[in-house]
């Protein structure tokens, strides 16, 4: 499956440091203060085609504050968005969040359907509740899908209503690439989007909330009170140590 790996290296290398583009060199900032030029054979008004010989399939650099397109590359190719969907989920939320109907103190409870899900995680469970904040969290950090589905079901009463709220949202922005099927970004037929929505939507994230970087920068965080994951974790590794053992006494008993 074609990746926007090096879409996602644009977006996130846009969304912190601000190149300054000459005649025929690019500027950016190295370990030093000043910046540092590096030449290329890339014409500043140059914009589409390969010709910075990419492998990926599809591609696209645009400036965050004016949302100038500086080079793209088969950018409106409809590709499976995996969890680069969450991008919308995210929007979403924070759109919420600031029109007052939820705040990060609320309550988020876990239905039967959030806690089945597969792929990234943190294993909600339906008899426990966490916080607009912790599950925001959750979706940023570990691209939670279990958390993805749960602030879905909690700011439109289901998954579904919030896909429909995806996908207005999406013709507002222009994205018209696009058809979300799911929340999370696990693979379904039908769900697909381009580098050039991903595009737009990473701008309107970036441009009008940029508390997210709140939580996109975080490197390292806790979830839940330590005591219960230590718990948790504390049975996981006594079941796995128990079948350790329990294996090395079949082999053991074979080998004899």
């Amino acid at each position: 499956m074609k990746k926007f790996t090096y879409f996602l290296i644009f977006i996130l290398f846009f969304s912190f440091i601000s190149p300054v583009f000459a005649s025929d060199s690019i500027y950016v900032w190295s370990d030093s203060s000043m910046p540092e030029a590096i030449s290329t054979s890339v014409s500043v008004g140059k914009k589409e085609g390969n010709f910075l010989n990419l492998t990926c399939g599809s591609a696209i650099l645009m400036e965050q504050s004016t949302g100038t397109i500086l080079y793209e590359h088969n950018s409106h190719e409809q590709l499976r968005p995996a969890s680069v969907t969450k991008i919308m989920t995210i929007l979403l939320i924070m759109e919420a969040l600031d029109s007052g109907t939820i705040s990060l103190e609320d309550k988020v409870s876990c239905s039967e359907e959030a806690s089945k899900m597969g792929g990234s995680q943190i294993w909600l469970d339906t008899t426990e509740t966490l916080t607009v904040n912790e599950m925001l969290k959750a979706i940023c950090v570990v691209s939670a899908n279990d958390a993805s589905v749960a602030m879905a079901e909690h700011i439109a009463g289901s998954q579904e209503l919030f896909v429909e709220r995806m996908n207005k949202r999406a013709k507002e922005l222009g994205m018209n690439d696009t058809c979300f099927k799911n929340c999370h970004g696990l693979d379904e037929d039908g769900h697909v989007t381009s580098s050039f929505d991903i595009a737009l939507m990473s701008r309107e994230l970036m441009v009008n909330h940029p508390a997210i970087t709140n939580y996109t920068t975080i490197w390292m965080d806790s979830l839940r009170d330590r005591k219960i994951r230590t718990c948790k974790y504390q049975q996981t590794i006594k079941k796995l140590w128990r079948l350790y053992r329990a294996k090395n006494r079949f082999n053991l008993h074979c080998s004899i």
